[in-house]
Formats: C-alpha cells, structure tokens, sequence
C-alpha cells in the first residue's frame, strides 16, 4: 500500500507550528499501530516514507515455503500467488498492507496516535518558550476562574495561571480583561506546561520599569536594589552609569509620567525612586524618602543599625503607614534604622 502524506505532513506542521520531522514519525507510528490489525502473526513490520513526493509504504517480507510452520515469517505458495502470479518456492515476496484493511477502527487508532504526538510537541515546544520566559512580562486576555479565586487567562495559545496569592491587594478583574504579569514558574505537568505568573513578585515591577523607561532598558541606568509592599509602596535603588544622565529625574519623567504610568498598571501602588549609594547613612537618607531626613548616623556598626533625625512634622511620613516607608528603607539598605524626631 503505498499512501501520498506530503499534503497532510505541510498542512499539519503549518497548523501546529510542529517540525515536519515530528510528524512525519508520528505518521510512521500510527501506521504501525492501524498494520497490527491486518498483520496479527507478530510480522516484522517494513514502513517505507520517501520525502521527495511524500509516500507512505506499510510492508512485511515473507518467504515461500512448501509446509510453513512460522507464519510471521513464512507464507504456502497458494497464498503467494494470489499476491504474485509469479511466485516461487524459496524466493521472498513483500505482502502490502491493502488500503481496504484501513478501516474506521484502524483510521481511528492512527489518527489518535497523529494527534498525541503532535500535542506533545506543542507541549514540548511551549514548555521552551516559556521557560525562556521566566521573569519576562506575558500578557493574555481572562479566560475563567479557577479554585481559591485563582485566574486563568489565555497567552500564546495556552492557559497562564495567576494565583490568589500573586494578586495585588484589592485589585479585580472581569472575563475579557487583558492581564499583564510576570512569568515565576513553568512546571512540566502530563496534560502540559504548567506557567504560573505574579504581579506582586520584584521581577513584574522590574519589567515594568524597563518597557517604559528607556535608559533602563539600553543599560544606562542600573536597578541596584528592590522592596516591594505589593499594592501600597515600592523603593527602587537606581545608579546611573552616564555621568549626564539623572538616574531620578528620567525614571521619574516628565510631570511623573513614567512612573505614574507603571503605578496605575500595579493598582496604585507608590514607587519611590531613590539613588543607590556605597554609603549607608546617604543611602538610607535617601530610603526614607517621601519624608526630608535631617541626618543620619551609624548607631552600632556591628548589628547595622542606624539612627534618622527627623522633624516632627515629618516623623509621620518617615514611618509611614503602619511602618511601611521604614520597614521598606530597612530591608532597601540592609541596616535597621531608627527614627528619632527632635
């Protein structure tokens, strides 16, 4: 039986985005799969495919015996001749497997086997592209909801899981929204990749300040340090590495508008751009920033504690809400610092 596939090898491999090599195997296997119903004496099974026109040929090979004993490999000269008129004791003769024998049950059975392997490798091929994109931004539009108030949304043709836990506080969404978020894990599960994304982890926010602040992007400006409050307050450390670019002001942008831009795309939530410095007590001026910090001074070197001089007016806003702007500049700089208003 010879079949011409090379027709359905393009239209599948264009369909799938799956190599034709990937099919063209999967065709041989299901091929195997549909022989065994016409070939039931454990023949050795032949399967011929030929690239340049795309033909498929299912054979086995048997030789002509007058008492044939092993019929998986020996064939009566009777049943030789009703293949070749011309058959003969002693010679070998290739016995087609007949177009008629692929039936409903056997088409089926192909095709299952086509459709596992092709899935597979879309799998496969998904689980790569994904696991290059970790820490990367995806964004797809919100297909359903999930269990524990879990959300699914659609991306490159496959379902992104987005955690309760990776929300921002307070933030909701309706199906048909488009969802931005950072890619965290990509786990290698039977029925395929499993890509689990936040909006709360360090690397969204970091994206974030890459798509939309050039000078981040080309690498002028570095990213030193990160604390987030997901949702309330975040302190990014930056340094830049061009002595007439200012790493605040161009993070900042003009009237804030980089920066608000990243804030409404994370609910609200305030960032604060600071300079990273070497020094700590400079560094951590700089930390506790909205609040305008007198001084500061190195409390006890050995447990990295500084002490923040601040006015009473501003004590407040130094703290910030339930100790979020300290806490945030503490764990920015590594020292805990202590507020002290005169």
């Amino acid at each position: 039986m010879k079949v011409n596939v090379l027709n359905i090898i393009k239209q599948l491999s264009k369909e799938r985005g799956v190599d034709t090599d990937v099919i063209v195997n999967a065709i041989k296997e299901s091929l195997k799969v549909a022989s065994s119903k016409y070939f039931t004496n454990n023949e050795e099974i032949t399967i011929n495919f030929d690239p340049e026109n795309g033909e498929l040929r299912v054979f086995t090979v048997k030789i002509i015996s007058k008492n044939p004993k092993d019929p998986s490999s020996e064939i009566s000269l009777s049943e030789a001749k009703k293949i070749d008129v011309a058959a003969a004791y002693g010679n070998y003769i290739e016995i087609d497997l007949p177009p008629q024998t692929l039936g409903r049950i056997a088409a089926q059975a192909a095709k299952q086997v086509i459709l596992k392997k092709v899935k597979n490798a879309e799998q496969e091929k998904n689980y790569v592209f994904f696991t290059s994109k970790l820490g990367e931004i995806v964004s797809g539009v919100l297909r359903r909801f999930g269990p524990n108030n879990s959300m699914i949304f659609e991306s490159n043709k496959t379902e992104i899981l987005l955690p309760e836990r990776e929300k921002l506080p307070g933030e909701t969404f309706v199906r048909g929204d488009r969802i931005k978020a950072a890619v965290i894990r990509v786990l290698k599960e039977t029925y395929g990749p499993q890509v689990i994304v936040s909006r709360t982890d360090n690397r969204f926010l970091a994206k974030l300040l890459e798509t939309e602040i050039p000078e981040i992007a080309n690498g002028n400006i570095e990213i030193k340090d990160m604390v987030r409050q997901p949702g309330e307050r975040a302190k990014v450390a930056v340094l830049s590495r061009e002595k007439d670019i200012d790493p605040i002001g161009a993070c900042i942008g003009v009237r804030g508008n980089r920066i608000l831009s990243i804030s409404k795309e994370l609910f609200g939530e305030k960032i604060d751009v600071i300079e990273w410095s070497e020094d700590p007590t400079t560094y951590a001026k700089s930390a506790l920033n909205p609040a305008k910090v007198d001084s500061v001074s190195i409390s006890n070197k050995k447990d990295k504690i500084l002490k923040a001089k601040v006015s009473r007016d501003q004590f407040s806003l130094a703290i910030g809400k339930k100790g979020t702007n300290v806490r945030l500049a503490s764990h920015l700089i590594g020292w805990k610092i202590e507020i002290n208003s005169e």
